[in-house]
């Protein structure tokens, strides 16, 4: 946790830079960016529009030496018990091979699993593993929910321009609209299901894995069968057995990796399915890339170290409400909702490690959409709105064999968009395009934009596998290096498990009505209205 001197001096630069315009630092300093420009595994961070100067770099620095950012890196890749309150070690580094020589009993596992998930992937994409009806599969549907389906969703979307060998689709919200539009079309007979429960106990995963296996059946494919359509990410063999799910068609999830982590385990099963082993590889590999640049690049060097500071003198220190993710990139338009889980369950809490209560706010709300089409809806707020935000606009430099006159249209608005919240707009320059226009003066505020938005720029060639991997290697870093500064479990969820305790017993209650009298009045009418609606 932040030490005490390093929190008083942090609250003393914020004091000297608040007043502080970024467009000016930027003028003043023709090294500017350069010094404040990184880069690490195909990425680079140009953090030249951050409200920061040298002073207050050097001060975040020493925080970070303070809290001995490195030396929690090497607990966290070791496998050291960080998740305190599960006293579990937190090891998704390990998946893709990052310190498996200090943890070799470990590692063979996940070795022994990637080669059951190469064989599965390569024998259903040559014809070996053929459906019931003797056909080759051309679609994969992934049932999952939190961390079992937000990964794969993103990096599925984000691959999609990679040569698929089936088509990926998937199932998360226990909502019956979702699994009938994603089936709809499908064809039974060559559909291949993977579903994803730690416990093979999870209701909303389970309840879809139901359905979806009546739609199999329902389709031809008889119930002694089921198990050439389904493949499962679980450690309940028992229950997979019943669901008709052979041992050698389940692959493990531990303790040790997190659901919102677990994209490079056999969660990302979908992923090869869907393009390949050789692509699931180069993603690990991309993390890889980045879990070393994390590990050898001294801090001012270190992107997601960098960028755990920057977030915490944005929302500590200089105030900012929310934490927008601005991928101009479509591929990347699910970026975000992964982005939530990954920092909101994670850092979203209000205790320290000791137990203790934290009066300061902890990880900002994020939020953010992909390319042009939030432009057309809430960057009116940020612009001319009055609610402090820091961004990160990520921005891939090429885009394949697209029209190159369109792709030149969206680096463009990507672009602007960041020179604008620099500028803004000035009084006088407001007061010009009133004139311009024809209109009086006192309309003049209605031009006026303050700009002076701290955001960084995350720039790569292109979103490719290895580029992804890193993308999201450096989110999960950034993430706990700041609950580290904060003194913050990131790895555990109570806030998530209470709902699920109370949805349990309100559950009961709707089917009988057992159960009213002992809830809260509000709770008890509209579980009262729903079982009048539905007699």
């Amino acid at each position: 946790m932040l030490q005490s001197s390093d929190h008083a001096v942090l609250l003393s630069e914020a004091e000297r830079l608040l007043p502080n315009s970024i467009a000016i630092l930027l003028e003043q300093n023709p090294n500017r960016v350069s010094q404040l420009t990184i880069t690490g595994a195909g990425l680079t961070l140009d953090a030249s529009k951050q409200l920061i100067d040298e002073q207050s770099l050097q001060a975040l620095a020493a925080s970070a030496a303070g809290v001995d950012l490195a030396g929690a890196y090497e607990r966290l890749i070791t496998g050291s018990e960080v998740n305190i309150t599960e006293e579990r070690a937190a090891l998704h580094t390990l998946l893709r091979g990052t310190a498996q020589d200090t943890l070799p009993g470990l590692a063979g596992e996940v070795t022994a699993t990637l080669s059951r998930m190469r064989a599965v992937t390569e024998a259903i994409h040559s014809g070996d593993h053929v459906s019931a009806s003797g056909d080759r599969f051309t679609n994969v549907i992934n049932i999952g929910i939190g961390g079992s389906d937000l990964g794969p969703r993103m990096v599925c979307r984000a691959l999609e321009e990679v040569s698929p060998q089936l088509n990926t689709h998937f199932i998360s919200n226990v909502d019956p609209h979702d699994l009938d539009v994603v089936t709809r079309g499908l064809n039974p007979q060559t559909t291949l299901l993977v579903i994803c429960s730690k416990t093979f106990t999870t209701e909303e995963t389970l309840t879809n894995a139901q359905r979806a296996r009546s739609w199999l059946i329902a389709g031809g494919v008889s119930e002694a069968s089921i198990g050439q359509h389904v493949l499962a990410v679980t450690t309940n063999l028992t229950a997979a057995a019943e669901f008709g799910i052979g041992e050698a068609a389940c692959f493990p999830m531990w303790d040790w990796v997190g659901g919102r982590y677990s994209v490079w385990s056999a969660i990302g099963l979908v992923i090869a399915l869907g393009f390949g082993w050789r692509t699931f590889t180069d993603f690990l590999n991309g993390a890889k890339a980045l879990d070393e640049h994390t590990r050898t690049a001294d801090c001012e060097q270190n992107i997601p170290m960098i960028m755990a500071l920057l977030e915490l003198w944005n929302t500590r220190y200089l105030n900012t409400e929310t934490h927008l993710v601005l991928p101009y990139s479509q591929r990347l338009e699910h970026l975000a909702d992964f982005l939530q889980q990954l920092t909101m369950e994670s850092n979203g809490k209000r205790v320290t490690l000791g137990g203790k209560t934290i009066n300061e706010v902890t990880a900002p709300v994020l939020w953010g959409s992909a390319g042009t089409i939030g432009q057309h809806s809430y960057y009116q707020l940020l612009h001319q709105g009055n609610r402090r935000f820091s961004a990160d606009i990520v921005l891939p430099l090429t885009n394949g064999d697209v029209d190159l006159d369109a792709h030149r249209k969206l680096a463009s608005n990507a672009l602007a968009q960041s020179r604008a919240f620099l500028i803004g707009r000035s009084a006088a320059e407001s007061q010009a395009l009133a004139a311009e226009k024809g209109l009086p003066s006192e309309l003049a505020p209605h031009f006026e934009m303050p700009g002076n938005h701290p955001h960084s720029t995350l720039v790569m060639n292109s979103v490719n596998p290895e580029t992804l991997g890193a993308l999201i290697a450096t989110y999960e870093h950034k993430t706990y290096f700041l609950s580290v500064l904060m003194g913050l479990n990131a790895f555990d969820q109570w806030g998530v498990e209470l709902g699920k305790v109370i949805g349990k017993q309100i559950r009961a209650t709707l089917e009988n009505g057992d159960g009213l009298d002992e809830l809260d009045s509000s709770t008890a009418a509209l579980a009262a209205a729903w079982r009048n609606a539905n007699r």
